[in-house]
């Protein structure tokens, strides 16, 4: 049985979710706030296989809820509930680490559904460290769930969501590691802005691209000897970025 943190400050809200998620066979446990929160997972080190996580909260809001996890290095799947479901709101929340996110108000068929994806996708990390094909194995159309792809020593391991060189090792959030794969498998394509926000994050509102370009910032912090003069994740001025696994062939 799965076990299902809510973490909802409206209690009618919380009660429904509970009451909810326990009819369709999960184990619910409801807090009201951030702190509640980070004392379970955190302090106490209670194991739940996915939170759903209210952005407004009183004090500790998701956003810190949420960042304090992946510095403690708890990468347990996160699926945030975000007011109207703003575009800001959603990559901000993407760029803590949280893996998914719901607008309010939502149908309960669809919420259920999003925490069946993140149960899978744990699901499929852990088979995907013992599953996963070769480091060697670089054909872009064999990337898959327990996919790896390779380039100038480092290896993206898209199944356990890390990035290996040298012995060492970065933990990716979901985020970072699809658009990681959605740049590979347009290996020497430009990929535009708009792109990125349809088809990585399913954002189809006008929204500031300049949270893609904090991601890209990051991701060439991870990727790149030198993430001044970056020869795989390049800007192509005035249109978005391209990914080049081989520069100069």
């Amino acid at each position: 049985m799965s076990r299902v943190l809510v973490v909802e400050d409206e209690l009618h809200l919380a009660e429904g979710l509970r009451f909810n998620l326990e009819a369709e066979g999960y184990a619910a446990e409801v807090v009201g706030d951030g702190e509640g929160a980070t004392d379970k997972l955190l302090r106490r080190k209670e194991p739940f296989d996915v939170v759903v996580l209210d952005i407004m909260l009183p004090g500790k809001d998701g956003f810190d809820v949420v960042s304090e996890l992946r510095a403690a290095r708890n990468y347990v799947p996160v699926l945030m509930l975000t007011a109207r479901g703003r575009p800001e709101d959603v990559l901000k929340g993407f760029a803590a680490g949280a893996d998914d996110y719901l607008a309010k108000p939502f149908d309960l068929s669809i919420l259920l559904a999003r925490l069946q994806g993140l149960l899978r996708r744990s699901e499929w990390m852990r088979a995907g460290k013992s599953r996963a094909a070769p480091a060697s194995q670089n054909n872009k159309s064999d990337i898959g769930d327990f996919g790896r792809f390779s380039f100038a020593g480092k290896t993206i391991d898209f199944g356990a969501l890390e990035l290996r060189w040298g012995g060492n090792t970065i933990h990716l959030t979901l985020m970072e590691s699809e658009l990681l794969r959605h740049m590979v498998q347009n290996d020497g394509k430009i990929v535009s802005r708009k792109q990125i926000l349809e088809e990585v994050w399913g954002l189809h509102e006008d929204t500031d691209t300049r949270a893609i370009d904090n991601f890209v910032v990051r991701l060439r912090r991870y990727i790149e000897d030198d993430p001044g003069s970056p020869r795989h994740l390049q800007t192509v001025r005035g249109v978005g970025y391209r990914f080049v696994a081989e520069p100069g062939r």
